[in-house]
């Protein structure tokens, strides 16, 4: 993978300090594309410029989103970072585990290093957006870390595995981006309800297991595809299924 093929997302970051300290952070790495999500109030103010330093055109430069969606949508894999552990979140990578599984990437395969709040993380729901969770092994006793520090130990990890990596990866597809996912989860949440595999008052209850599934897999574009054209045959079956019921229904 190449540098430039990395975006750092900030999650609705509540500190301008934190925000110019990551533009340095990835600056002293080699990364460039920085996206924030519902940023704070002086996001790009005289405080975040003084953290930034010379990564200032990094601050000038982020695209501003409203959602982690919009954010995301040119991305074919995204990494949650959390420190909560439950149901929905396992399978997790550690720093080194995620510099190596980002730098093994096609150089065509664009990442997201997906940061949330500090105060609250990210919540589940966003993290429905990402493939794969990572986090850091702190301590007990004050696990939760600094943003820009937690962000200049994952850079860092990547930036050490990406000088070990000489892996030259030809004839792969790259994989779906989140706008395309995002497309196929919606279309199997709508096709698996109307058939009734999906309980109608909870069905992003199975749906986070899918998207655990399919980020496992790494889907490409044509796989994507394959799985719209199957949603889309059921789609068909079950129209005609019902009209076939309409039409045998007695006459009272």
């Amino acid at each position: 993978m190449k540098t430039d093929n990395l975006a750092v997302v900030l999650v609705e970051p509540q500190g301008p300090l934190n925000i110019g300290s990551v533009c340095r952070a990835m600056m002293n790495f080699g990364f460039s594309d920085l996206r924030i999500v519902n940023p704070c109030k002086g996001f790009n103010g005289l405080d975040a410029k003084k953290m930034a330093l010379s990564a200032l055109p990094l601050l000038e430069n982020a695209m501003i989103t409203d959602t982690l969606e919009e954010a995301l949508e040119d991305c074919h894999l995204a990494f949650g970072t959390t420190r909560r552990f439950g149901k929905y979140r396992q399978d997790f990578l550690t720093p080194q585990g995620f510099g190596e599984t980002v730098a093994d990437q096609a150089d065509e395969t664009r990442c997201a290093l997906v940061m949330g709040r500090e105060d609250n993380g990210l919540y589940t729901s966003e993290l429905n957006l990402c493939q794969h969770f990572v986090t850091i092994p702190t301590d007990n006793a004050y696990a939760s870390m600094n943003l820009s520090h937690a962000t200049g130990i994952f850079l860092y990890e990547i930036s050490g595995a990406l000088g070990k990596t000489a892996t030259l990866k030809t004839g792969s597809k790259p994989p779906a981006t989140g706008e395309e996912l995002n497309s196929m989860y919606a279309h199997m949440k709508k096709t698996l309800t109307d058939i009734d595999f999906l309980n109608h008052q909870n069905p992003d209850h199975l749906m986070r297991t899918f998207r655990r599934i399919f980020g496992r897999a790494g889907l490409d574009n044509r796989e994507v595809a394959i799985i719209h054209g199957l949603m889309g045959r059921i789609d068909w079956t079950e129209s005609e299924r019902r009209k076939y019921l309409d039409t045998s229904e007695p006459d009272i």
